[in-house]
């Protein structure tokens, strides 16, 4: 029987993701710029810098996921904070994107009767 106030959501909650939010990018930095730098903590899956799908320009993050749990944490130890381009990285484990609620159409208005 597990002890009180353990849970296997508990446990699954301390594992790393190797997947890293990027933020704080200076918006001329690309894939290339970034898979260079990761690659210095450890083997990089992907990387992917988040763009405005209308221009095309840099949104200034990026998501970027190394080979194993612990060159994820290395790379969040030798990166985060780091200078790039005169701005201070923010490196961390990214998050599930939350889900959306509501079901749009100006949120919730009633249809109303027609006045004719």
């Amino acid at each position: 029987m597990p002890a009180i106030g353990t849970s296997q959501c508990d446990k699954e909650e301390h594992v790393m993701s190797r997947k890293l939010y990027v933020g704080n990018l200076p918006y001329e930095v690309g894939e290339t710029e970034l898979h260079e730098l990761f690659g210095r903590a450890g083997s990089v899956e992907s990387v992917n810098v988040m763009r405005d799908q209308a221009t095309g320009r840099a949104r200034g993050f990026a998501f970027v996921e190394m080979s194993t749990d612990e060159e994820a944490q290395q790379a969040i130890t030798a990166l985060n904070g780091t200078q790039v381009g005169g701005r201070n990285l923010t490196v961390n484990e990214a998050r599930p994107k939350p889900e959306r609620s509501g079901g749009g159409f100006g949120g919730g208005q009633r249809r109303r009767d027609p006045r004719w």
